[in-house]
């Protein structure tokens, strides 16, 4: 069984690696974090006259640039000039050229929100009438392409430098001291600080190109990067790397001062040394454990300090500093993430510890238990900062399902549902561990007998070459094959001891599903960071719902168009009357009922009911469209599509039998 344990663990490990992947692949990182919400003129809208200037309205304050505004003639010709400027709060401007031709024109503006995200867009406006056009309306976000996707994985390697180096540090000072010793561990902490390091380096590096042009070639532009220093952005992640100076000084104090002061295993300390008599111990305890309370004191309130300034170097550049109460978000999502750190990272330490400490320091029961209740603790704040960061990004029930947002975050909250689950039956394992360490001493004796046996059978082969052999390079060769044969022996003894136990086996199995969990969730996070709050989003479609191009642009009506005509085939029950209802009745996506009533103004149905809508003026069309039977006297269709704005006329083709029908038409101001 232990021969197949480890092959199984590389399989899941790759598994979890390829979910967290595809998560991070398709995390969609050109959504934004503001939301266009309103524009003069509108998208779509066709003016009489030329206007002085257009103006954007966004749904929180952005940062722009000399180029973050562009209008665009029908030729792709530019005719805006100057700078965009601040009117009011979250609206911005840009002046036009004079004496513009009629046409149709396009708006491109591409921004970064004030919580740090990339912004792009593109609309198209009218003067005088609608013509063609050789500009795209679609524009492509910097976030796109390679630069995003490094950008977006190098925020994942940020948070996970960041939970390992945390909670790695909490799990040795909050539960199992003996921790500071153990190479694997150190080793683990270490990886977390170089991870955070390197990400929070790249970052820096990638901004500029992430927010602005996303070409890969301007990643070392200094212009660029001295830009990105003066930005919020760039302030948080060089504050980032100031504390991690200081987090290094923590780690070398921790792996240096605090382990030689830790506690030893149950049989000696990491390296394998023989613990001190009873009495040394107590003459040790009397000098020493004072100094040991104030640096144990002291790592606790330094490394607290320097986790929550590393925490808020996110708070303060992202979701938490914008939007609602920003002042009581930014505290909560600083607890938050240190929730975050003291539970999924002391939990790949707990996993480091079960599965590659040695086994002269196992992870006692205690240890175990100690971290479960840290736990539980964590997952107590993460339930309450939660709950207040849902309804601050949420804002209704509906977006739970309406918003991409809302539905990551329903999938977060499965996956701690799982975790929690999944660390029950853990602490399930703990309370099965033996409270006396009897039987494990008694399993360790003979490999710990045999141990001298193999190490006098290596002196003794290694020392009939030094009394036969003259070459001493014969002798190296000799003692390196015999470290190495030494090496692995104890490997493979502190291995079978390690499965020895039924119950720590049991808990190894258990908190490696947890980490398994944990690293997915971890993705989804990161996803939901580079996601539009469903608060924005359903602000910004409320906007666009309550907006018409038609009355801003034109001064006329908006809303749904009722259209009522008569018909008469000529046949047999051929009279009656055909009413439209087309809504919103603007470019874009529309739904149409027709109904059709006879003489008396009673429902009745009719073999064929067929529309068109044409216009004229553009030579578009006609456009079919075949709704479908309702009911009795009832016919609709969904998603009608209306290309551009202008006087349409709409069709319609009544047949009351095999032989007779007719065609009625009535125009409509549409858009």
């Amino acid at each position: 069984m232990t021969q197949t344990i480890a092959p199984r663990v590389r399989t899941l490990v790759l598994l979890i690696l390829a979910v967290a992947g595809a998560l991070l692949a398709g995390a969609a990182p050109a959504s934004a974090h503001a939301a266009l919400t309103g524009s003069d003129p509108a998208q779509g809208a066709v003016v009489d006259t030329a206007p002085a200037q257009i103006s954007l309205t966004f749904s929180e304050p952005i940062a722009v640039g000399d180029d973050s505004v562009r209008v665009l003639d029908p030729k792709g010709e530019r005719v805006d000039k100057g700078d965009p400027a601040n009117l009011s709060g979250t609206t911005y401007s840009v002046r036009l050229l004079s004496g513009l031709p009629d046409g149709t024109y396009t708006v491109a503006y591409q921004v970064v929100s004030a919580d740090s995200h990339p912004v792009a867009g593109a609309y198209t406006f009218s003067i005088g009438a609608p013509s063609e056009t050789t500009v795209s309306v679609s524009a492509q976000g910097s976030d796109d392409g390679l630069v995003g996707w490094l950008y977006g994985f190098g925020r994942y390697v940020s948070y996970a430098g960041f939970v390992v180096l945390a909670g790695g540090a909490a799990f040795v000072l909050a539960c199992w001291a003996p921790g500071a010793r153990v190479r694997a561990v150190q080793r683990l902490v270490v990886s977390g600080w170089l991870a955070l390091t390197a990400a929070t380096l790249g970052l820096l590096l990638l901004r500029g190109s992430y927010t602005t042009t996303g070409k890969v070639g301007d990643i070392f532009d200094l212009e660029l990067l001295g830009d990105v220093l003066q930005t919020k952005t760039g302030a948080a992640l060089v504050s980032r790397l100031l504390l991690l100076a200081a987090a290094a000084l923590f780690i070398a104090v921790l792996f240096g001062a605090y382990a030689r002061t830790a506690p030893a295993g149950a049989d000696g300390d990491a390296n394998g040394a023989k613990k001190p008599a009873e009495g040394e111990r107590e003459a040790e305890g009397d000098g020493g454990e004072p100094d040991k309370r104030d640096l144990t004191f002291g790592l606790a309130l330094g490394g607290t300090v320097v986790a929550a300034g590393l925490a808020a170097s996110w708070a303060m550049s992202e979701h938490a500093s914008q939007g609602l109460q920003p002042g009581v978000a930014m505290p909560v999502d600083v607890v938050h993430l240190l929730a975050v750190a003291a539970w999924l990272g002391g939990l790949t330490a707990l996993l480091v510890a079960l599965y590659r400490g040695p086994v002269e320091t196992p992870v006692g029961r205690d240890a175990v238990r100690r971290f479960s209740r840290l736990a539980f603790g964590s997952v107590v704040t993460l339930a309450v900062t939660g709950v207040y960061q849902s309804w601050r990004q949420l804002g209704s029930w509906s977006a739970f399902t309406d918003t991409r947002y809302g539905q990551l975050l329903l999938v977060k909250i499965a996956l701690v549902a799982v975790m929690v689950a999944v660390a029950y039956l853990s602490r399930r394992w703990t309370q099965r561990l033996a409270e006396a360490r009897i039987s494990a001493a008694e399993e360790e004796k003979q490999p710990a007998g045999s141990a001298p046996a193999e190490a006098s059978d290596a002196s003794e082969a290694s020392g009939a070459p030094e009394g036969t052999k003259a070459g001493a390079g014969h002798d190296a060769v000799r003692a390196a094959q015999l470290a190495r044969q030494r090496a692995a022996t104890e490997a493979a003894r502190q291995k079978r001891l390690r499965d020895a136990d039924p119950n720590r086996f049991g808990l190894r199995r258990s908190v490696l599903a947890e980490a398994g969990v944990a690293v997915v969730l971890l993705a989804v996070t990161t996803v939901l960071t580079q996601t539009e709050p469903g608060r924005t989003e359903q602000d910004a479609k409320a906007a666009a719902a309550t907006s018409s191009p038609a009355a801003e642009g034109t001064g006329q009506g908006s809303g749904a168009v009722s259209l009522t005509m008569p018909f008469d085939t000529g046949g047999r029950n051929g009279k009656g009357v055909v009413s439209i209802d087309l809504d919103p009745a603007r470019v874009g996506d529309n739904s149409l009922h027709v109904y059709v009533e006879g003489p008396d103004g009673t429902p009745v149905d009719v073999p064929e009911v067929k529309l068109a809508l044409t216009l004229t003026a553009q030579d578009i069309g006609p456009l079919p469209v075949a709704p479908d039977h309702v009911t009795t006297g009832h016919w609709s269709a969904s998603a009608v599509q209306i290309p551009m704005a202008g006087d349409w006329k709409v069709e319609v083709t009544v047949r009351t039998s095999d032989i007779d029908q007719v065609t009625v038409s009535k125009n409509a101001q549409i858009g």
